[in-house]
């Protein structure tokens, strides 16, 4: 069984803090669930590309309120309660009107080393 408490990973090589998002990596491939999660803050004011080419993710909405503009399709306004699912590897645009708090679930997990590269995307790391 693995128990944990946000604070056990804040301040951590988990925490990961960007320009436009913080992620407070849960659990990681290295837990062998076959999925991570994240409790993810978006900075207030900020818009980040994402295309998770190599990843499905699934995204629900704790607090805050912003936008999810899927390129060359729709916007989508997200507050709390609101769950959306990048099923389809969607490249899109994250905007935060106010602070968001989310938690997202990726599959394949994530590593806890991954940052966007210039497309938005995540490398997929094969590690054992």
């Amino acid at each position: 069984m693995i128990v944990k408490h946000l604070s056990d990973v804040v301040g951590t090589k988990d925490d990961i803090d960007t320009k436009t998002w913080n992620a407070r990596r849960l659990l990681l491939k290295k837990d062998g669930m076959g999925f991570s999660l994240h409790d993810t803050r978006i900075k207030a004011g900020t818009e980040t590309l994402i295309w998770y080419r190599n990843h499905v993710e699934a995204v629900y909405c704790i607090e805050g309120e912003g936008e999810i503009e899927v390129i060359g399709g729709e916007t989508y306004n997200i507050r709390p309660g609101i769950l959306y699912a990048l099923d389809g590897h969607e490249k899109h645009m994250l905007r935060a009107k106010s602070e968001l708090r989310m938690v997202c679930v990726f599959n394949p997990p994530l590593t806890g080393d991954e940052v966007h590269d210039e497309n938005g995307v995540y490398p997929l790391v094969e590690t054992n």
